[in-house]
């Protein structure tokens, strides 16, 4: 059993950045993770993933303004959102999976409002 835990969210003004951050209690080396937001009244969607090689994918929505990062060494996955917008506004969940395996966090809350 893996254990994620998301930090960084909150209330941010319209352009405004913040830095998501998802801690893992086991190695993330070998998995793939993801970041995913759920608003009010909608599914959940794909905001980015990033594979255990680096390799990054987006939603259209979000490119250009938010990057995903992986650091294996301290087994974190970011989120850098830029230039934010009130319809990002959503509760963030942190992914991880591959190998059969599938694993979410318990989300935080990020919103974006003047």
């Amino acid at each position: 059993q893996v254990q994620l835990v998301e930090s960084g969210g909150g209330l941010v003004q319209p352009g405004g950045s913040l830095r998501l951050s998802c801690v893992a209690s086991a190695s993330i080396n070998i998995y793939a993770m993801g970041w995913y937001c759920q608003a009010p009244g909608k599914q959940r969607e794909l905001v980015s993933t990033i594979t255990s090689g680096g390799q990054q994918n987006y939603a259209d929505s979000v490119k250009g303004r938010f990057t995903i990062s992986r650091d294996n060494a301290k087994n974190t996955l970011y989120l850098q959102m830029n230039s934010l917008k009130p319809e990002d506004t959503a509760v963030y969940y942190c992914k991880l999976y591959g190998w059969g395996a599938a694993y979410w966090g318990q989300g935080t809350q990020v919103t974006v409002s003047s």
